[in-house]
């Protein structure tokens, strides 16, 4: 297909991505200059748009006029990436899915729903049942060696059909197993020259040297807190008020705030409110049971909501304790409870708070129990409040839980 990618005419990404403007001039110059690599590396944390960003790059690659508007330059009839031959999309699966052959039937469902909306949770890890938003059932996902032979390897191999490049996307590549890595490794020191790799990552140190070295890498950001918020008035219909307060909670998060109900997050905060005075006075009843409770309700995804709303309240203390401004502030609607919080706590080494919040956070994405995380958590925070080193420090992490003081 004689179409020179120099040529064309586009804004990367203008009709849905969000946010990122360094990573989209970065992907428009690659395009612009012709010179297309066999691999490239999206990185970045979760939620910002990594597997977005990868689909509109295929797209382009094979002139799909959707996530991005080719000014009517678009060389593919095709309506996007989804019903077209050339652009293939995987993901990690749980092991009973490989085992049990059951890999068309669980991947179809998740690629419409990005189809429909590039910044769906798809992941097994994050979002286990499509049909149940409750589900808390914890899901390991993989890209083992048999469906790297069976079902990735084999679209390697293809030649492109109706556009210029043959175009694979590996989200998530961290959670390949090491014997696949390997074999995949010998597809990227081979590449044929129709064909491009498109992966990401939330996790670098986590991949093999030699694949990290045969990739370009496109580095994203956690997004900005307008950024969200506009993305949750324009896409998701969220009123300006909650878009405002959940774009402020979000972490930098998009992709997951999508699912946050603001009036159920507030409800939340109270509920945070009462764990850190319970904390403080050490009510281990009032501790367990908000520990439990908290568990048996949510998710993944609700279990980091209320980590990133509990960090978001510490640091509203932070922000407060030094500066006295009321505008400064996240929780604006609770200044009051702010105010007695940092005139009853002055001695609050509210700074290692924050990071005992954030060591708790990967805590969840490995199955920890999260009735556990806020227990201990619990026990840190009523020394720290106090201005006192925790009872185990970090260095013996190992030791057991103190007991209640009566």
């Amino acid at each position: 297909m004689n179409i020179n990618y120099e040529d064309l005419t586009f804004s990367f990404g203008d009709r849905r991505l969000v946010g990122q403007q360094f990573a989209r001039e970065h992907l428009e110059r690659i395009v612009r200059s012709g010179r297309i690599s066999h691999a490239y590396l999206f990185s970045g944390p979760s939620g910002i748009g990594k597997t977005a960003f990868a689909l509109a790059f295929a797209e382009i690659l094979n002139g799909i006029d959707n996530l991005t508007d080719l000014d009517g330059q678009a060389f593919s009839k095709k309506s996007s990436w989804f019903p077209h031959p050339d652009i293939h999309l995987f993901l990690p699966l749980p092991t009973s899915v490989v085992s049990n052959n059951n890999v068309a039937q669980e991947l179809r469902p998740r690629l419409e729903l990005l189809n429909k909306d590039p910044y769906e949770i798809v992941n097994f890890r994050v979002r286990p049942s499509l049909t149940d938003d409750e589900s808390s059932k914890n899901l390991r996902a993989f890209y083992p060696i048999d469906y790297f032979r069976e079902e990735i390897r084999p679209k390697a191999f293809l030649k492109p059909n109706e556009g210029r490049k043959t175009v694979i996307i590996l989200p998530n590549i961290e959670e390949m197993r090491t014997e696949a890595a390997n074999a995949f490794l010998k597809l990227l020191e081979e590449p044929s020259e129709d064909l491009v790799f498109i992966l990401t990552t939330e996790n670098m140190e986590a991949l093999l040297p030699t694949i990290i070295s045969r990739c370009q890498q496109i580095r994203l950001s956690p997004l900005k807190t307008n950024e969200i918020a506009q993305a949750l008035i324009n896409y998701d219909g969220v009123p300006e008020k909650d878009a405002s307060y959940l774009s402020r909670i979000s972490g930098g998060n998009y992709a997951m705030t999508r699912f946050y109900d603001a009036n159920a997050l507030k409800s939340t905060r109270e509920a945070i409110i009462q764990y850190l005075r319970n904390s403080y006075v050490q009510n281990a009843v009032q501790i367990i049971d908000t520990a439990q409770q908290w568990q048996s309700e949510n998710n993944i995804e609700g279990q980091i909501a209320i980590l990133n709303i509990l960090e978001i309240f510490i640091r509203d203390l932070m922000v407060y304790r030094e500066t006295q401004n009321r505008s400064l502030l996240t929780n604006y609607d609770q200044v009051e409870v702010i105010e007695s919080f940092c005139t009853k706590l002055q001695e609050a080494r509210l700074e290692e708070m924050i990071e005992q919040v954030n060591r708790c956070k990967p805590m969840v994405y490995q199955y920890v129990q999260p009735k556990l995380i806020y227990t201990t958590l619990s026990l840190r925070f009523a020394n720290l409040m106090r201005g006192l080193d925790p009872a185990i420090s970090g260095e013996e992490s190992w030791k057991h839980l103190p007991a209640f003081s009566d």
